[in-house]
């Protein structure tokens, strides 16, 4: 019998709404309690170099508070490695970023930059928490992720839940099948995120050997019109299907 599929919730963009008006509301603690109740199983907050959304207070704050396991993600930057060094979240999910992006866009050079990022892994993972490489669904990529050391996985899913075209969804979506077999056959987790709404994910249902999808934008978007936690819920039951 296969496992239930998990739901991890990515609160960024309640700090988003929060720092646009310079306020102390929304409360991301709050909110990870909110979505906790509705039965996710852990909070992603995305620690960016810009501080655009998130600040170096949630982080500390929801680590010692957070009634779910934190799932901290960052970027391979120095600064951002010490205070995850520093908060021991549960897992660190290591991003691609740039600072004109509006989100995160494509998976890491794993790669290109593969000794930075073993290097990274091994200090986060004798520190305690567990490493998650966010990452495009492509063989050599997986398989040098695999040899950095991380044992979890987050396939990118985002260009198939922005195509519109059925042909170019449909490869894109047995792409994603694909990475997520040869991951499994390498030991890794598979997690999955990016894009994912109540539209899409049909599809990313039919990706095999999902552990935890974490979701935001959509998530926080349905709340404003029927509340976090029935939002959180609506997707599990839909995760459910």
């Amino acid at each position: 019998m296969n496992k239930p599929l998990k739901l991890g919730v990515n609160i960024d963009h309640v700090a988003t709404l929060r720092q646009a008006r310079g306020t102390d509301y929304p409360d991301t603690l709050e909110a990870a309690e909110t979505c906790a109740q509705a039965g996710a199983v852990s909070i992603t907050a995305h620690l960016r170099e810009d501080r655009r959304h998130i600040q170096d207070a949630d982080v500390y704050r929801l680590s010692e508070h957070c009634p779910l396991p934190i799932n901290l993600e960052m970027a391979n930057a120095e600064e951002i490695v010490q205070i995850a060094l520093d908060i021991k979240p549960a897992e660190v999910c290591l991003v691609p970023e740039k600072r004109k992006e509006l989100t995160t866009e494509g998976g890491l050079d794993v790669i290109g930059n593969f000794q930075t990022l073993e290097n990274t892994v091994r200090r986060l993972q004798q520190n305690g928490s567990e490493v998650s490489l966010f990452v495009e669904a492509n063989r050599e990529i997986l398989k040098a992720s695999a040899d950095t050391g991380a044992r979890v996985v987050e396939l990118h899913t985002g260009s198939f839940c922005d195509a519109t075209s059925p042909k170019e969804k449909e490869e894109l979506l047995q792409k994603l099948v694909d990475g997520a077999e040869y991951a499994h056959s390498l030991g890794l987790q598979v997690n999955a995120g990016h894009g994912i709404n109540l539209d899409n994910l049909p599809g990313i249902l039919k990706v095999p050997h999902l552990d935890t999808l974490n979701i935001g934008h959509s998530i926080v978007a349905r709340a404003v019109f029927i509340g976090l936690e029935n939002a959180v819920r609506e997707m599990i039951q839909a995760m459910g299907a």
